[in-house]
């Protein structure tokens, strides 16, 4: 979908009609069901770009919207069909398409540079939490009053303003993250970024005979033999050295920094081409999948859950990811030089509009504005107006007490 071919149809329809749904006609799978393989992705898909909150609010939206029933090639659907299907439905078919839907954004980010030319892409591997209701999913038991599952991610950094996830894997709360390393630390041309969870001897060792490149925060616990020193650039930065570890003969590069609250960090990567400042830069972009976490968990309402069941939660996470995966392609097909978040909410805001529209929103030119003008500070605060309908009582202030007080001392 680029500027062309945006056209009048509602841009919904438009968005669903990238989902690559055609190798999942599953005969085997939708016989004798109302509700198609094809229809069911493409449903919980649209949940997710308009925060449908519900099984009722689907079933609202979609008598609404005969046009949206017509993009999906149903007549009519029910709440109870479609929470049978998401918790009975295949998590390897919905993961078949998330990873169709990151081969499309990998084709429209070839040849971008990442952070820098220098420093390249970066993955940033992390995990998430989502709790869930205690009295529902025993099977999510973590300790008293705590049920949760996981989503353990690796997000591609490809610039400074693209970022997408490219696996995850989900789990029981009861996996750590180092657990999870095997299955998304792999050989790629990206610089991994990850914190204390994941490095050990074991893994750090395996990733530099895999020619891994990382940027990793260590613990104390890791001793370190100094080779060589080497002069820091920046006063907050205490330490620059070659370095082995354990019983490792492949030296690597150390890393000691302190923050603005005179925290410590301790950073361990095999980036010796790139200058400590520069190795600060990569470390301090690992927040980015703490924005990316904080956004899917907020805009997509990934913590209302459809489901109290291991796979329609796995099912739903990969569907989360897939209609955040559907918005970037828009973006990155209409060359917006909007940020992920406020171009989201512009795409949310037109989705049942035709699809011109949000290009005229896209393309609008902002007025520029003067600036902040200076406000003439009153000399005495002026008393806020309070109306006749409210009942008020004033607080009198402690330093108002002690004044008043003094004042009567006198």
């Amino acid at each position: 979908m680029n500027n062309k071919s945006i056209g009048q149809e509602m841009l919904l329809c438009q968005c669903l009609s990238l989902l690559p749904t055609e190798e999942f006609d599953c005969p085997l799978i939708d016989y004798g069901k109302k509700l198609s393989t094809k229809a069911l992705m493409k449903i919980f898909a649209a949940a997710q770009l308009d925060q449908w909150s519900s099984y009722s609010h689907i079933e609202e939206k979609l008598r609404a919207y005969p046009k949206l029933q017509k993009e999906l090639e149903i007549e009519s659907i029910s709440g109870s069909q479609l929470c049978r299907r998401i918790n009975d439905f295949p998590t390897e078919m919905i993961q078949k398409m998330f990873v169709k839907i990151v081969s499309q954004i990998r084709q429209l980010t070839q040849g971008f540079d990442g952070i820098s030319k220098e420093i390249g892409p970066l993955n940033i591997v992390d995990s998430t939490e989502i709790r869930l209701p205690e009295n529902l999913c025993d099977w999510a038991f973590i300790s008293k009053g705590h049920n949760a599952v996981k989503m353990h991610t690796r997000l591609v950094v490809v610039s400074k303003d693209v970022v997408f996830p490219d696996k995850i894997v989900p789990s029981t709360g009861t996996v750590s993250d180092f657990e999870s390393s095997d299955f998304l630390i792999e050989e790629d041309d990206a610089t991994y970024v990850m914190d204390r969870g994941y490095p050990s001897r074991k893994n750090l060792m395996a990733w530099q005979e895999k020619n891994i490149s990382f940027v990793v925060r260590i613990t104390k616990n890791l001793v370190l033999y100094s080779q060589e020193e080497y002069e820091p650039s920046l006063p907050s930065i205490k330490r620059d050295a070659k370095v082995l570890y354990g019983i490792s003969n492949v030296p690597v590069r150390y890393i000691e920094f302190v923050d603005e609250k005179d925290r410590i960090y301790r950073i361990l990567t095999t980036r010796f081409d790139l200058t400590d400042q520069q190795i600060l830069e990569i470390y301090k972009n690992r927040w980015l999948i703490e924005l990316f976490f904080k956004w899917i968990k907020g805009h997509l309402k990934f913590t209302k859950i459809w489901s109290t069941k291991p796979r329609g939660i796995w099912n739903q996470m990969f569907l989360a990811l897939i209609a955040f995966g559907v918005s970037l392609i828009v973006k990155l097909q209409t060359k917006s030089k909007k940020t992920p978040w406020v171009f989201f909410r512009i795409l949310r805001t037109y989705l049942f509009l035709p699809g011109k529209k949000v290009l005229n929103e896209l393309n609008r030119k902002m007025k520029k504005s003067k600036g902040r003008q200076k406000v003439p500070i009153p000399l005495e605060k002026e008393k806020p107006s309070f109306g006749n309908v409210a009942l008020v009582k004033e607080v009198v202030k402690k330093e108002k007490r002690k004044s008043e007080r003094k004042l009567g001392n006198y």
